[in-house]
């Protein structure tokens, strides 16, 4: 247990953890780099280039380390294996990154050269703390020609009170400092501990389907010994199994006969079921259980939900199964049936955020080939009737009536923006038009500032990070995290289609936005829904009240014209005819919204 070391990469996005992760394998010799960013292995990682999940591989390397001394204890020269997960930057993806953390015992804290500490860097490095993660920075990118070494150096000095001597210079892409990372590894991040003796204590921090070979499950052993063919059980949900396979994760999966205290791995045992294997649960023996389920590990919290729906009905089936094979890849996604009068069945997602609904949207068509209908995203709102009852509504379907309403609270956040001094003033005007009241501004050095906004959910899922990067030029950071509910003035905005409502396009929109953003939906489905046969009118109304109205024109046809000559009266006759016709169409005709209107309200600016 001695020459184990279980370590993970936690950076801002784009801050080049991959790329120094694949220098890493290079150097220990574990696997032949062929390609960047080896261990970003989902075809989607490398269009987008960002890193989506966390992967863990394991590494050999010979420390020869001229016995020097680190924090009293002296480590011998000889070969260490060395555990690594690689985790995503970017804040949608946090929940990877603390269930990464909860596996291990230290973390490189990498920062860019370039660009200095983002909000991402200070929002991971205090979830590390948290967990009493030994911290070892890294500055990466120094081989470029903007690199700023000794400002980053300042600012990591403000930010963790480490030593400027603590601090690794590096580059991922020549390699240089490589060797020292690895020391430093060795020499500073403390072995795991734990009693081989004790009953069977194991942590499952990720898992992943295999079509052949059913639910892969990956852990972290905190006590005792796993060897092959032991009975298991599963502790939450009691399940129990046989260990087929175990073994260790390097590019593949590796079989070994037993796995021992502080080692992270691989168990196989046939499960089928994606509703057995919960991310954070304990695995121990059938003979001997352990007492209690190791702690620590919070439960999800989804910030954006959005209905996703099959385009046609009869693979509702598939989507049930293709979500959950999905939610075993990624523990963040969670869902529950609902119906929909425009829809039909569907579900109702809940996600960590824009990106991870998009993410999750386009893994469904590739990986899955299902083609799907996503609603407008929104958030989770208390409702508190005049009763007295409380109750918790996802969807503005779900609200009350009007007039049965005491009052809504809406989710609020504490967000924390670093920037560059020179956009200050369109960052605050972004902000305090989302309704958002400044905390406090702090200068984090020379030229950035760190702003903190207490801002509603509900105004920042739809467009409010894009709108911040351009902005910013690409320069401000962004991070949050949920505060608390407070009372809002929200008003539910329906859109009527002849005085249908479209319950896929209903929105919670607070009081004062309401007009504008309801006539400015009206003039975009205007654009949107195909000509028909009739007038269709599209009306947003709060209530029973209109508060904007359009026309899209029907297709008109010329009935008067084999009308010429003769009396008024003939003509009068066919137009009357043709008015009975429309009304009765009007009556049956059903109007298609398109898929592109759901996405359009998401993009009204």
């Amino acid at each position: 247990m001695n020459h184990i070391r279980n370590f993970c990469i936690i950076a801002h996005i784009d801050h080049g953890k991959s790329t120094l992760a694949d220098r890493l394998l290079e150097y220990t010799k574990t696997i032949q780099v062929t390609e960047g960013q080896m261990l970003d292995d989902m075809d989607l990682e490398r269009e987008r280039g960002i890193t989506i999940k966390s992967h863990a591989i394991q590494m050999e390397y010979n420390y020869n380390g001229d016995g020097r001394e680190i924090k009293g204890e002296k480590p011998d020269n000889g070969k260490y294996i060395l555990n690594l997960i690689d985790t995503p930057g970017h804040v949608d993806f946090s929940y990877e990154v603390s269930r990464s953390i909860a596996a291990c015992e230290g973390a490189l804290l990498v920062v860019d050269a370039t660009q200095g500490v983002q909000a991402q860097t200070i929002s991971n490095l205090y979830m590390a703390i948290d967990n009493n993660l030994e911290i070892i920075p890294v500055i990466n990118k120094i081989d470029m020609p903007s690199a700023m070494p000794d400002e980053v150096e300042d600012e990591i000095v403000d930010l963790i009170g480490c030593d400027p001597e603590d601090i690794i210079r590096a580059s991922g892409k020549t390699g240089e400092g490589v060797e020292d990372i690895l020391n430093a590894v060795v020499e500073r991040i403390p072995h795991p501990v734990g009693d081989e003796q004790a009953p069977l204590q194991a942590l499952i921090f990720d898992s992943v389907f295999n079509s052949f070979r059913g639910i892969i499950a990956y852990f972290k052993i905190n006590n005792g010994v796993i060897r092959q063919g032991d009975k298991v059980k599963f502790f939450n949900t009691g399940m129990e199994y046989v260990a087929d396979e175990v073994g260790v994760l390097k590019m593949d999966m590796i079989p070994r006969k037993e796995l021992r205290t502080g080692e992270v791995g691989y168990i196989i045992s046939g499960i089928k079921n994606a509703k057995e294997v919960k991310v954070g649960d304990t695995i121990t023996h059938i003979q001997e259980p352990c007492d209690k389920a190791i702690e620590g590990f919070q439960e999800v919290k989804p910030m954006v939900f959005a209905g996703v729906y099959p385009i046609d009905p009869t693979d509702y089936e598939n989507l049930r199964a293709s979500l959950e094979k999905l939610q075993l890849n990624d523990a963040s996604l969670t869902f529950v049936p609902e119906t929909s009068i425009a829809l039909g069945f569907g579900f109702r997602c809940g996600f960590l955020g824009l990106l991870h609904m998009e993410i999750v949207q386009e893994r469904l068509d590739r990986e899955f080939d299902m083609d799907v209908i996503t609603t407008v995203p929104n958030v989770t709102y208390m409702c508190y009737t005049k009763q007295g009852e409380k109750k918790e509504v996802h969807n503005p379907s779900g609200l009350p009536d009007q007039t049965m309403i005491d009052h809504i609270e809406e989710p609020y956040i504490k967000a924390s923006i670093i920037t560059a001094a020179d956009y200050i003033g369109p960052i605050m005007t972004l902000c305090l038009d989302k309704r958002g009241e400044l905390i406090d501004q702090q200068y984090v050095s020379g030229n950035r500032v760190e702003l903190r906004f207490m801002l509603p959910l509900g105004e920042i899922v739809i467009d409010f990070y894009d709108k911040l990067k351009s902005i910013s030029k690409g320069y401000a950071s962004f991070d949050y995290h949920i505060d608390s509910f407070r009372p809002s003035k929200l008003a539910k905005l329906d859109i009527l289609l002849n005085g249908e409502p479209v319950d896929a396009l209903s929105t919670l929109t607070h009081q004062d936005n309401a007009v504008t953003f309801g006539r400015r939906m009206c003039e975009k489905l205007k654009e949107l829904i195909p000509r028909q046969q009739f007038d269709i009118a599209i009306q947003a109304a709060i209530g029973a009240k209109i508060i904007a109205r359009e026309t899209v024109k029907q297709v008109r046809k010329d009935v008067t014209a084999k009308c010429y000559g003769g009396d008024v009266s003939r003509k009068r006759k066919l137009l009357e005819k043709q008015k009975r016709g429309k009304k009765r169409m009007k009556q049956i005709g059903n109007v298609e919204v398109p898929q592109k209107a759901f996405l359009a309200v998401l993009k009204l600016d």
